[in-house]
């Protein structure tokens, strides 16, 4: 289980990895800082209709469609899957994979289509995608926030098979966030450093990884089965929403989501209940606005006029 941007975005291209001119980056941001600006953020942006055979889903298009679309922060839960022989004989071929860190909901070998799907989604393959766009839109800055299964080897691996990442990865710890606050996006997008990788676990950031309970706040992540739960608590009892330190603001992560997520759900939530929730319950409740606005079936909504992007779009403007 990032990173902001506005909602209405120009795709500019460039050669792969290059940076964006000074000014394009200032046209692009202003003098905004990292921590002043949202972006529209997918929950379980892996379980999509279009990159593997899922039967349940909570977004309609790929990573790249999300991506494509004005999607800037993504959620995805990473996890082991060890080469099963077994699998493959079954699966009469259809599922012989090598041992890798797999994007899976759940244990990686249980319920083709529920856990895992066909053909598996590599976390390597995923981050190539995300690499990719970032280099053909190079004013643009994306995050991705991992719910973590696996080791901080294994993840290290997989990492290091993703051609052009190590380029574009901003590292926070290593650029004195907590003692100078966030960069401005344009100085970040001048510099190529337009990738942030956060984890919920705490042992990787040599890897360039984050533990997101030290760079963030959350509220808690689900609004019930039936959405009626719009209370805006912190997910970590130690970490309040309105948590102040010296010199440093958290970026803020607000989830709005039911348990189970449909079309039809979304859609009812997606809109002005959304809309109140961050002005009435999480603004209050943190002193300020969210910088990643995480739901599901981000196009859907309630037919108000207001939509996931357009309210990312005023808190970000």
């Amino acid at each position: 289980m990032v990173i902001a941007l506005l909602a209405a975005l120009v795709p500019v291209t460039a050669s792969a990895g290059s940076a964006a001119p000074r000014t394009a980056a200032e046209q692009r941001w202003g003098d905004e800082r990292l921590d002043r600006v949202a972006s529209l953020t997918t929950h379980n942006s892996f379980t999509n209709y279009e990159d593997s055979r899922w039967s349940s889903v909570n977004q309609a298009e790929s990573i790249r469609g999300q991506l494509d679309r004005g999607v800037r922060g993504l959620m995805l839960d990473t996890h082991w899957y060890s080469h099963s022989t077994a699998l493959c004989v079954i699966s009469f071929g259809s599922d012989c994979y090598p041992s890798d860190v797999y994007l899976c909901h759940g244990e990686c070998k249980t319920f083709a289509g529920v856990t895992y799907a066909l053909p598996r989604q590599s976390f390597h393959g995923t981050m190539q995608t995300v690499v990719d766009f970032l280099n053909a839109h190079p004013l643009e800055v994306v995050t991705v926030f991992l719910e973590d299964y696996v080791g901080a080897d294994q993840l290290g691996q997989s990492l290091n098979k993703v051609r052009g990442l190590r380029d574009l990865l901003y590292r926070p710890d290593v650029a004195g966030v907590r003692e100078n606050g966030w960069p401005k996006v344009a100085d970040m997008v001048t510099a190529n450093k337009r990738l942030l990788l956060f984890s919920d676990k705490p042992d990787r950031q040599q890897l360039g990884v984050m533990y997101d309970k030290d760079w963030t706040v959350q509220n808690y992540w689900s609004i019930g089965d039936l959405g009626n739960d719009l209370a805006c608590t912190s997910r970590w009892s130690d970490v309040p929403l309105d948590r102040q330190e010296p010199g440093f603001n958290r970026l803020f992560v607000m989830s709005h989501f039911r348990n189970v997520p449909t079309i039809a759900t979304a859609g009812a939530d997606n809109g002005t209940k959304l809309r109140n929730r961050v002005a009435q319950q999480c603004r209050t409740a943190a002193g300020r606005n969210p910088n990643f606005v995480a739901v599901d079936f981000h196009r859907q909504s309630d037919g108000s006029g207001h939509t996931p992007q357009s309210i990312v779009a005023e808190l970000g403007g």
